[in-house]
């Protein structure tokens, strides 16, 4: 290999030593930096690699030296500082959105981004209340079609899917393809929607777009851009019911069988669905009864019905006799 070139390649590995493997409390040695670099096939002598760390440091990179009983050096800043990687970090396990063999993904490679000595912090369990996580792994595709199909300015088709107290996806339509003008991906909740011109209907809808199958650009030019012009994005898409308050009880519930998507979605596919005579089922779910949830409970009618805790019931009636 050409001098020049070897020297390109030493600087390039020099510096994934420095970020990789130091930090202020693990400064490295001229030794190690050496003993690192043989380690990649590259032989060098302490002259040229202290003329390296000065190069480094010229071109950006923040080395500073540490004096001791042994002259030691490390990268004292990085792109993502610690703090700013666990915040990624729970960010991506928190999120709906992201299914959990995607985000073991992401906190992987978030994880490359830190030191060796730091990785073992980002590997923590962070608890989130009511957390969720989406079970449809095709959603990543589904969201880069959607952007292409806007950049495009093209139309696309897709299948849509509801959840069964089975636990089982239920095409909607009878299966058949949906075909709509895609305008904005929206993330509420921590949940992404598509907000479209829904070409049959001839009007702006959302849609989850975990529950997309399918999703692929047509051929013909989006439609609806008047309509989407007038349409109020914001307070449209606001969350459908905000934080629970309160202390946590056993709540359970007998719903209508066509609410078992919205339970599901609301409350996790791990939930136990029970049969409740032919046109309903139960479930029993971790909830605070706050009025929050009791006025969610109220807003589906006869449909959804409290059934213990009885103070809890109760409770409902006495909302119910107020309104």
């Amino acid at each position: 290999m050409p001098r020049s070139a070897n020297q390109k390649k030493k600087l390039s590995i020099l510096r994934s030593i420095f970020l990789e493997r130091s930090d202020e409390a693990h400064p490295l040695t001229m030794k190690e930096l050496l003993n690192a670099l043989a380690a990649h096939g590259i032989s060098a002598e302490r002259k040229s690699v202290y003329n390296d760390i000065e190069t480094l440091r010229e071109l950006g990179l923040d080395i500073r030296t540490v004096r001791g009983k042994s002259v030691g050096y490390y990268a004292a800043s990085r792109e993502f500082e610690l703090p700013e990687l666990k915040l990624l970090v729970d960010a991506v396990r928190a999120s709906k959105f992201i299914t959990e063999k995607k985000s073991a993904q992401l906190i992987k490679k978030l994880a490359s981004l830190a030191n060796i000595h730091d990785r073992r912090a980002l590997n923590r369990a962070v608890f989130v209340s009511n957390r969720v996580k989406s079970m449809n792994e095709e959603i990543y595709s589904s969201v880069d079609s959607i952007h292409d199909a806007i950049e495009q300015d093209v139309d696309i088709t897709f299948k849509y899917f509801r959840w069964t107290p089975e636990k089982k996806k239920e095409l909607q339509r009878g299966g058949s393809l949906y075909r709509v003008s895609p305008w904005s991906l929206v993330w509420d909740d921590s949940n992404y929607y598509l907000v479209g011109y829904d070409n049959e209907k001839e009007e702006i809808r959302h849609f989850r777009v975990d529950k997309m199958q399918n999703v692929a650009l047509a051929e013909a030019k989006r439609s609806g851009e008047a309509e989407f012009k007038k349409y109020d994005l914001y307070s449209q898409t606001g969350a459908v019911f905000g934080m629970f308050g309160g202390t946590a009880e056993r709540v359970t519930l007998s719903c209508a069988n066509r609410l078992a998507n919205v339970m599901l979605d609301r409350f996790g596919n791990d939930v136990t669905v029970m049969k409740d005579g032919a046109d309903r089922f139960r479930i029993t779910v971790n909830i605070a009864p706050s009025p929050i949830f009791l006025g969610w409970v109220i807003s589906f009618g006869n449909e959804v019905k409290i059934l213990s805790p009885q103070h809890v019931a109760e409770k409902l009636q006495e909302l119910k006799a107020s309104e």
